[in-house]
């Protein structure tokens, strides 16, 4: 699958920062989605890796409300200096790292 490009904002959830999540938007939903017929772990997680400035990083789409949240680490948020309510640039594709 090809690199998706959004803005997103950075919101919390489950809890205060350092849990802090991308939001989806809603146009990359059906598009994750069929991905995850081959990549999901099984239980609604899709595995990603994004880009956010200059920091690349593996994790998890977490299925929420229609759309997926996408997990900003706190290596990540230290890195290019995101805080709860910032706007950011993800490129992202969905996949494990090294495939693709």
């Amino acid at each position: 699958m090809p690199d998706m490009r959004f803005d997103a904002e950075i919101i919390e959830w489950r809890g205060p920062p350092p849990y802090l999540f991308a939001v989806i938007p809603e146009t990359l939903v059906g598009d994750i989605r069929y991905a995850a017929l081959s990549e999901s772990y099984g239980w609604g997680v899709v595995p990603v890796v994004a880009k956010i400035g200059a920091t690349e990083f593996a994790t998890s789409l977490f299925p929420r409300a229609g759309t997926y949240l996408l997990p900003v680490k706190v290596a990540v948020q230290r890195a290019e200096a995101i805080g709860l309510g910032d706007r950011v640039r993800v490129a992202m594709r969905v996949g494990r790292p090294g495939q693709g």
